[in-house]
Protein backbone atom coordinates (compact mmCIF):
# COMPACT_ATOMS: atom_id res chain seq x y z
CA UNK A 1 0.00 0.00 0.00
CA UNK A 2 1.17 3.87 -0.46
CA UNK A 3 -0.67 6.74 -0.44
CA UNK A 4 0.89 10.05 -1.03
CA UNK A 5 -0.56 13.45 0.18
CA UNK A 6 -3.52 12.29 1.99
CA UNK A 7 -6.18 14.68 3.15
CA UNK A 8 -9.11 14.60 5.29
CA UNK A 9 -11.70 16.69 6.43
CA UNK A 10 -14.63 16.52 9.48
CA UNK A 11 -16.67 18.84 8.06
CA UNK A 12 -14.66 22.61 7.70
CA UNK A 13 -11.92 20.90 9.99
CA UNK A 14 -8.51 19.76 7.94
CA UNK A 15 -7.38 16.35 10.55
CA UNK A 16 -4.57 15.28 7.81
CA UNK A 17 -2.78 17.23 6.19
CA UNK A 18 -0.73 15.83 3.33
CA UNK A 19 0.19 12.48 5.26
CA UNK A 20 2.66 9.71 3.27
CA UNK A 21 2.77 6.40 4.62
CA UNK A 22 3.56 2.99 2.71
CA UNK A 23 3.48 -1.16 3.72
CA UNK A 24 4.87 -3.51 2.44
CA UNK A 25 3.76 -7.32 2.71
CA UNK A 26 5.56 -9.53 5.46
CA UNK A 27 5.78 -6.10 7.54
CA UNK A 28 4.17 -4.26 10.31
CA UNK A 29 4.11 -0.21 10.10
CA UNK A 30 3.23 1.17 13.54
CA UNK A 31 1.45 4.98 12.98
CA UNK A 32 2.63 6.72 16.22
CA UNK A 33 1.38 9.59 17.91
CA UNK A 34 -0.11 11.06 21.08
CA UNK A 35 -3.57 11.48 21.73
CA UNK A 36 -6.03 13.54 19.09
CA UNK A 37 -2.99 13.75 16.07
CA UNK A 38 -5.14 11.77 13.71
CA UNK A 39 -4.14 8.12 13.27
CA UNK A 40 -7.59 6.66 13.79
CA UNK A 41 -8.42 9.00 11.31
CA UNK A 42 -5.97 7.93 8.93
CA UNK A 43 -6.89 4.33 9.16
CA UNK A 44 -10.82 5.28 8.69
CA UNK A 45 -9.25 6.97 5.44
CA UNK A 46 -7.09 3.88 4.49
CA UNK A 47 -10.13 1.49 4.96
CA UNK A 48 -12.97 4.40 3.47
CA UNK A 49 -15.17 4.28 6.51
CA UNK A 50 -14.68 8.05 6.41
CA UNK A 51 -14.04 10.17 2.88
CA UNK A 52 -10.42 11.36 1.80
CA UNK A 53 -10.65 14.92 0.75
CA UNK A 54 -7.28 14.51 -1.35
CA UNK A 55 -4.38 12.65 -2.10
CA UNK A 56 -3.50 9.24 -4.21
CA UNK A 57 -3.82 5.87 -2.80
CA UNK A 58 -2.83 2.74 -4.11
CA UNK A 59 -2.94 -0.76 -3.52
CA UNK A 60 -0.52 -3.27 -5.06
CA UNK A 61 -0.08 -0.81 -7.61
CA UNK A 62 -3.49 -0.12 -8.58
CA UNK A 63 -5.12 3.82 -7.99
CA UNK A 64 -7.91 2.77 -5.74
CA UNK A 65 -8.03 6.54 -4.45
CA UNK A 66 -11.79 7.11 -5.19
CA UNK A 67 -13.03 3.21 -3.71
CA UNK A 68 -15.60 3.14 -1.56
CA UNK A 69 -15.47 1.52 1.82
CA UNK A 70 -17.17 -1.66 0.39
CA UNK A 71 -14.83 -1.73 -3.09
CA UNK A 72 -11.62 -1.67 -0.77
CA UNK A 73 -12.86 -4.63 1.37
CA UNK A 74 -13.40 -6.21 -1.70
CA UNK A 75 -10.11 -5.52 -2.73
CA UNK A 76 -8.67 -6.98 0.08
CA UNK A 77 -8.73 -4.08 2.96
CA UNK A 78 -9.60 -5.02 6.58
CA UNK A 79 -10.25 -2.84 8.90
CA UNK A 80 -10.38 -3.81 12.80
CA UNK A 81 -11.48 -0.48 14.38
CA UNK A 82 -10.56 0.49 17.84
CA UNK A 83 -13.15 -0.31 20.18
CA UNK A 84 -13.65 -3.67 18.11
CA UNK A 85 -17.22 -2.94 17.26
CA UNK A 86 -18.90 -6.33 16.99
CA UNK A 87 -22.40 -7.67 17.03
CA UNK A 88 -22.94 -8.48 20.58
CA UNK A 89 -26.51 -10.11 19.80
CA UNK A 90 -25.22 -12.27 17.32
CA UNK A 91 -22.89 -15.81 17.94
CA UNK A 92 -19.52 -16.01 17.38
CA UNK A 93 -19.79 -17.63 13.90
CA UNK A 94 -22.38 -15.03 13.04
CA UNK A 95 -19.83 -12.27 13.72
CA UNK A 96 -17.16 -14.28 11.90
CA UNK A 97 -19.62 -14.74 8.84
CA UNK A 98 -20.05 -10.77 8.61
CA UNK A 99 -16.78 -11.14 6.96
CA UNK A 100 -18.29 -12.92 3.98
CA UNK A 101 -20.01 -9.80 2.64
CA UNK A 102 -16.79 -8.73 0.76
CA UNK A 103 -15.97 -12.47 -0.78
CA UNK A 104 -17.32 -14.34 -3.68
CA UNK A 105 -19.75 -17.23 -2.90
CA UNK A 106 -17.07 -20.01 -3.99
CA UNK A 107 -14.95 -18.34 -0.85
CA UNK A 108 -17.15 -18.29 1.98
CA UNK A 109 -16.33 -20.59 4.47
CA UNK A 110 -14.21 -20.16 7.85
CA UNK A 111 -10.64 -20.69 7.01
CA UNK A 112 -9.10 -23.06 9.77
CA UNK A 113 -6.27 -21.22 10.16
CA UNK A 114 -8.76 -18.01 12.36
CA UNK A 115 -8.93 -20.77 14.80
CA UNK A 116 -5.44 -21.87 15.29
CA UNK A 117 -5.00 -18.41 16.02
CA UNK A 118 -7.62 -18.07 18.15
CA UNK A 119 -8.39 -21.45 19.43
CA UNK A 120 -10.85 -20.26 21.73
CA UNK A 121 -13.39 -18.53 19.14
CA UNK A 122 -13.70 -22.67 17.91
CA UNK A 123 -15.18 -23.73 21.41
CA UNK A 124 -17.65 -20.36 21.37
CA UNK A 125 -18.50 -20.48 18.22
CA UNK A 126 -22.25 -20.87 19.58
CA UNK A 127 -22.32 -17.66 22.01
CA UNK A 128 -23.03 -14.19 21.61
CA UNK A 129 -20.64 -11.89 21.05
CA UNK A 130 -21.60 -9.55 23.90
CA UNK A 131 -21.10 -12.68 26.45
CA UNK A 132 -17.82 -12.72 25.71
CA UNK A 133 -14.70 -10.65 27.69
CA UNK A 134 -13.18 -7.42 25.92
CA UNK A 135 -10.14 -9.43 25.42
CA UNK A 136 -11.90 -12.64 23.60
CA UNK A 137 -14.30 -9.84 21.64
CA UNK A 138 -10.40 -8.56 20.57
CA UNK A 139 -9.91 -11.90 19.20
CA UNK A 140 -13.11 -12.06 17.71
CA UNK A 141 -12.75 -8.70 15.79
CA UNK A 142 -9.51 -9.63 14.43
CA UNK A 143 -10.29 -12.75 13.15
CA UNK A 144 -13.80 -11.41 11.26
CA UNK A 145 -11.14 -9.80 9.36
CA UNK A 146 -8.81 -12.19 8.48
CA UNK A 147 -12.23 -14.41 7.27
CA UNK A 148 -11.78 -11.61 4.23
CA UNK A 149 -8.33 -12.92 3.58
CA UNK A 150 -6.76 -9.02 3.30
CA UNK A 151 -4.16 -7.63 1.25
CA UNK A 152 -3.83 -5.08 3.65
CA UNK A 153 -4.77 -5.41 7.71
CA UNK A 154 -5.48 -2.63 9.76
CA UNK A 155 -5.64 -2.10 13.88
CA UNK A 156 -6.85 0.26 15.63
CA UNK A 157 -5.16 0.03 19.64
CA UNK A 158 -6.10 -3.58 19.38
CA UNK A 159 -4.12 -3.71 22.98
CA UNK A 160 -6.84 -1.07 24.31
CA UNK A 161 -8.30 -2.98 27.89
CA UNK A 162 -6.48 -5.93 27.05
CA UNK A 163 -5.90 -8.58 29.75
CA UNK A 164 -1.85 -8.98 29.59
CA UNK A 165 -2.18 -12.93 28.38
CA UNK A 166 -4.47 -11.87 25.78
CA UNK A 167 -2.14 -8.93 24.26
CA UNK A 168 0.68 -11.49 24.30
CA UNK A 169 -1.68 -13.77 22.23
CA UNK A 170 -2.62 -10.85 19.94
CA UNK A 171 1.22 -9.68 19.52
CA UNK A 172 1.92 -13.67 18.49
CA UNK A 173 -0.62 -13.71 15.70
CA UNK A 174 0.94 -10.74 14.61
CA UNK A 175 4.02 -12.12 14.09
CA UNK A 176 2.48 -15.20 12.65
CA UNK A 177 0.96 -12.94 10.05
CA UNK A 178 3.99 -11.12 9.27
CA UNK A 179 6.30 -14.54 8.70
CA UNK A 180 3.21 -15.65 6.57
CA UNK A 181 4.21 -12.63 3.88
CA UNK A 182 0.53 -12.64 2.63
CA UNK A 183 -0.32 -9.16 3.44
CA UNK A 184 0.88 -4.88 5.13
CA UNK A 185 -0.23 -4.50 8.47
CA UNK A 186 -0.94 -0.98 9.76
CA UNK A 187 -0.67 -0.84 13.37
CA UNK A 188 -1.91 2.21 15.24
CA UNK A 189 -1.04 1.61 18.78
CA UNK A 190 -0.84 3.78 22.19
CA UNK A 191 0.92 0.68 24.22
CA UNK A 192 5.00 2.12 23.23
CA UNK A 193 6.51 -1.42 24.03
CA UNK A 194 4.10 -3.73 22.37
CA UNK A 195 4.43 -1.45 19.10
CA UNK A 196 7.81 -1.13 19.34
CA UNK A 197 8.53 -4.77 19.56
CA UNK A 198 6.51 -5.52 16.49
CA UNK A 199 6.84 -2.76 14.38
CA UNK A 200 9.51 -3.08 11.05
CA UNK A 201 9.01 0.78 10.44
CA UNK A 202 7.60 3.72 12.42
CA UNK A 203 5.50 6.77 11.07
CA UNK A 204 5.04 9.64 14.06
CA UNK A 205 2.11 11.99 13.33
CA UNK A 206 1.70 15.22 14.79
CA UNK A 207 -1.17 17.57 14.60
CA UNK A 208 -2.44 15.38 11.27
CA UNK A 209 1.07 15.53 9.73
CA UNK A 210 4.11 13.33 9.48
CA UNK A 211 6.61 14.40 11.94
CA UNK A 212 9.20 11.83 10.79
CA UNK A 213 8.86 8.64 9.43
CA UNK A 214 11.57 5.64 8.97
CA UNK A 215 12.82 2.07 9.51
CA UNK A 216 13.37 0.36 13.32
CA UNK A 217 17.20 0.47 12.19
CA UNK A 218 17.14 4.29 11.38
CA UNK A 219 15.23 5.52 14.53
CA UNK A 220 16.50 5.45 17.90
CA UNK A 221 14.55 3.92 20.36
CA UNK A 222 14.59 6.91 23.10
CA UNK A 223 13.80 9.55 20.30
CA UNK A 224 10.60 7.24 18.68
CA UNK A 225 9.20 7.26 22.62
CA UNK A 226 10.06 10.90 23.15
CA UNK A 227 7.93 11.84 20.54
CA UNK A 228 5.00 9.78 21.20
CA UNK A 229 5.29 10.99 25.33
CA UNK A 230 2.67 13.37 26.53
Amino acid sequence: MEIEDLTLHYGGSQILNGVSLSAARGAVTCVMGTNGVGKTSLLKAISGTHGRSGGSYRLDGEQISKASAHALAQKGVAYVPQGREIFPFLTVRENLETGFACLPRDQRQLPEEIFEHFPILKDFLGRRGGDLSGGQQQQLAIARALVTRPKLLLLDEPTEGIQPNIIQQIGQVIRDLRARAEMAIVLVEQYFDFAYELGDRFTVLERGSVKFSGTRDAIARDALLASVSV
